[in-house]
């Protein structure tokens, strides 16, 4: 394969996606934990995070070899598709129960983070992606940088209700929200006018501070459970600050960068 790789960015998507879905097995697991995995539909999630990147990985080698796309297309599609009604399916299943039943803000707040599933939805909709829409077409970018834009926007209300429950305690947790916004409100753009080079670097600028903005709530949310109330660090993680968290900025960044460049390249 050479140095192909190098500018095959339908394989950066197809890794960035096993990656992060095997990741999204320990999110589960310690997110669930909290509740001991009470309802044995919060197992789905989990198992699927298993399964999917094992079968992403045989779907990403059969690309590389002459005649196999196909069943790299086919696998990808019924993942992509999988991981989107995992996702739609989670949202629904944690908003329902105290918001549904009260309709307020407040109940929405102290609910599950009923955003995080669409991680799920976003990762089957980057591998849908990858097989409806050719990388050459600059439709390829824009729709992965739209993608990376609703993350954003996933992230902003995320950290909104997340750390509403304590009232914003400490004001390094308007960090992250301010961040989101500010991300969101730079991505927004080349949706609505044609940019240049130089917007394109100040967008790539952006995502490298988001990912430091990742990298920092990671230290505070680390931090933060070491000295929790519990002798146990499993039980801090937990029932307290979430460490992986602040990382979807960073995860984010990646594919923002990825969809720049390429757009750059069209321009």
């Amino acid at each position: 394969m050479g140095t192909e790789w190098r500018r095959d960015y339908v394989l950066w998507i197809e890794i960035f996606a096993l990656v992060n879905l095997g990741f999204l097995a320990g999110d589960i697991y310690l997110a669930h934990s909290g509740n001991e995995f009470r309802y044995k539909a919060e197992w789905i999630p989990f198992y699927f995070s298993l399964a999917a990147p094992l079968l992403l990985a045989i779907a990403v080698m059969a690309r590389q070899i002459r005649g196999r796309r196909r069943l790299w297309a086919i696998t990808g599609y019924v993942v992509g598709a999988a991981a989107i009604v995992v996702g739609c399916a989670g949202v629904i299943y944690h908003l329902d129960g105290q918001f549904f039943y009260e309709k307020t803000l407040i109940s929405l707040t102290y609910a599950a983070p009923f955003v995080a599933p669409l991680s799920y939805t976003g990762i089957g909709l980057l591998l849908l992606l990858n097989r409806m829409v050719p990388v050459e077409k600059v439709e390829w970018s824009l729709w992965l940088l739209l993608l990376v834009l609703a993350g954003f926007f996933g992230n902003f209300v995320l950290s909104l209700t997340d750390h509403a429950e304590n009232g914003f305690f400490r004001w390094t947790e308007w960090i992250p929200v301010a961040s989101s916004a500010f991300a969101v409100s730079f991505l927004l753009i080349p949706f609505f006018r044609r940019v240049d080079v130089t917007y394109l670097k100040a967008c790539a600028l952006v995502l490298i501070a988001e990912a430091g903005t990742g990298v920092l709530g990671f230290v505070l949310h680390a931090s933060a459970d070491l000295h929790g109330p519990s002798r146990s660090l499993f039980e801090n993680v937990v029932s307290g600050a979430p460490p992986l968290a602040p990382l979807l900025f960073p995860n984010l960044a990646v594919p923002g960068l990825i969809a720049l460049w390429v757009y750059g390249s069209n321009l």
